[in-house]
């Protein structure tokens, strides 16, 4: 069995190139194993794809944050002889915490000592993701943080709470077609999220129910909001606490969402930033064989509430 370690520089507040390096030989000795090192947007998809293409049965560590983890699973996706793990190190590492102990995702004695699971993966329009997407102000902040991470101060949660401020004041609300479940809802909307994971932006766990292996994405449709009525609502958002905010709210379980914007707008990609003006979403026809520390736990339980499956 092969171990590639794909490192990528620009994850998290600093270049924790060596760092890796320094672990993965102390680790690794006596084990098949390669290190690369990504020098551009991207390559972190290609090195894993180039690897899953050969046949050869590989497990491949996303040394990284969200961004990286994301440009590797889809490379590796819908390759039955590659795995891909997260060996944590960027500023969110967001997937992870659906996982028990996310801390483990940083301590490589522990993730060579694994077990895996399969998971389901969104297609976005050309893209893959694993955990979360979304269309409106939230896609915004989200891609924004990347502007903020590397600021004194500003690591994680707190990007996220800057690029939260510096949004709303740009505009909250825009007209959408989003059809979902059977409907077609014309109207405008703060924002719409698609999880297939429980968090990102650093610590936002909006749908803590939803299973990233049931078939089904869990969306969340929020409807125009003013300024004011922000502060109320977004840490019950932030929480989990969708059922309390029904009169802003509408949670479906689906497995497709079609948003139409009136103008090219910013989809969120597991934190990468892309513009369309139609966004189709849906499960993948790919999975991805994803490895995790022995013994940690992912499963959540399930609740009722979803107005409508499709």
């Amino acid at each position: 069995m092969k171990h590639l370690f794909i490192i990528n520089p620009a994850a998290g507040s600093r270049d924790r190139t060596a760092a890796y390096t320094a672990d993965i030989q102390r680790l690794c000795k006596g084990l098949d194993y390669e290190i690369a090192v990504s020098q551009a947007p991207g390559q972190c998809r290609e090195i894993a794809r180039a690897a899953a293409k050969t046949g050869e049965d590989v497990l491949i560590y996303a040394c990284g944050g969200d961004g990286t983890l994301n440009e590797v699973v889809s490379g590796a996706a819908g390759f039955p002889n590659a795995a891909v793990t997260a060996f944590s190190g960027g500023s969110g590492n967001d997937f992870v915490r659906l996982f028990s102990e996310p801390t483990a995702f940083s301590d490589l004695s522990r993730l060579l000592d694994a077990e895996e699971t399969t998971f389901d993966l969104i297609a976005c329009n050309d893209d893959l993701a694993l955990n979360i997407c979304s269309v409106g102000l939230d896609a915004r902040i989200g891609t924004d943080v990347a502007r903020y991470k590397r600021l004194p101060f500003f690591h994680g949660f707190n990007a996220y709470v800057l690029s939260t401020v510096v949004n709303l004041f740009r505009g909250i609300s825009e007209h959408y077609i989003v059809e979902l479940a059977g409907e077609r809802i014309d109207a405008e909307q703060t924002f719409v999220c698609v999880c297939n994971g429980r968090y990102y932006g650093g610590g936002f766990n909006p749908v803590p129910e939803a299973d990233p292996a049931d078939g089904l994405l869990d969306v969340l449709l929020v409807k125009k909001l003013s300024l004011w009525q922000v502060p109320g609502i977004i840490g019950k958002y932030k929480n989990g606490r969708w059922r309390e905010l029904t009169e802003f709210v509408r949670y479906f379980r689906t497995d497709r969402v079609r948003i139409l914007c009136d103008q090219p707008s910013a989809v969120n990609l597991d934190g990468e930033l892309r513009v369309a003006q139609t966004v189709e979403m849906s499960v993948a026809r790919e999975k991805v064989r994803f490895f995790y520390p022995r013994g940690l736990q992912w499963a959540a339980k399930k609740q009722t509430g979803a107005e409508s499956v499709h």
